[in-house]
């Protein structure tokens, strides 16, 4: 194995992540990951699945050297000059794919770390110096399926894997209003979500469809699609605890879910 085992199970993490701009902004959020990164075990290696890396079928990325990816437009040149220069690891990609046999997981070379990934990881562990290995989302599956594959990776965290699930309980850009706080709509989602995660009501959280007004705060469901991972990677004895919960843009939930 190409990292330290460690001796006592890493945490799962779900970071609302918002927009870019939290690389290099001073708020709320970007101060809660830096605080996470400090409190939490430091992990050997990083496995992240971003709402920002969608295939047809899992791919998962085995490069030593994954590129930034800039996959956002219009923003001030600082961000598009920011480098996470982190190594990748080829061995927890082939893990990976060995873990998720029955499903076929393609090696991938050719994407990154897509920002879902690197502004959080940028205020988490700034020095960008733990390998980071990036999972896709297949949009052609069910939320049961990828709640399966959380739960198939969950024995990695035993190994000092940090799995981190990149995305938004609430995200819809379509109605950002500039104002503070949230609509209503945004609010009483986010708490409902929150609810059921303290209760561990799996089964309604994967079946998101079928909850009240779901269209509105996912319209489209690759940034809530992380979520289900990080409930399926959980262990029954760990403690749930929320280190960022607020919602910007009136419709962009931030909220981060440690289950440690």
């Amino acid at each position: 194995m190409a990292w330290n085992v460690k001796s006592t199970r890493m945490p799962v993490i779900f970071v609302g992540h918002g927009s870019p701009m939290n690389a290099i902004e001073d708020n709320a959020s970007s101060r809660a990951w830096k605080r996470l990164g400090e409190e939490i075990p430091r992990p050997s290696v990083i496995l992240s699945i971003s709402a920002h890396w969608e295939t047809r079928g899992t791919k998962v990325t085995g490069m030593a050297k994954p590129r930034t990816i800039y996959d956002f437009w219009g923003f001030p040149d600082t961000l598009y000059k920011m480098k996470y220069p982190a190594a990748g690891s080829p061995a927890l990609a082939k893990l990976v794919a060995k873990q998720l046999v029955g499903i076929g997981v393609g090696l991938d070379t050719e994407w990154g770390l897509d920002h879902g990934t690197w502004i959080v990881l940028a205020r988490m562990y700034p020095r960008a110096d733990i390998p980071v290995v990036q999972l896709s989302l297949d949009y052609t599956v069910p939320g049961q399926k990828h709640f399966e594959i959380g739960k198939s990776l969950a024995e990695l965290r035993e190994r000092g894997v940090l799995i981190l699930g990149s995305g938004n309980i609430v995200h819809n850009l379509g109605m950002m209003q500039l104002s503070e706080g949230g609509y209503d709509w945004a609010i009483e989602f986010d708490e409902m979500i929150k609810r059921l995660l303290i209760e561990g009501k799996d089964a309604t959280i994967i079946d998101y469809e079928a909850l009240p007004r779901s269209h509105l705060p996912i319209p489209t469901p690759e940034h809530f699609l992380p979520l289900l991972y990080i409930i399926g990677a959980k262990h029954p004895s760990d403690r749930l605890r929320f280190v960022a919960e607020n919602i910007v843009y009136g419709s962009v939930s931030m909220r981060c879910a440690v289950f440690e």
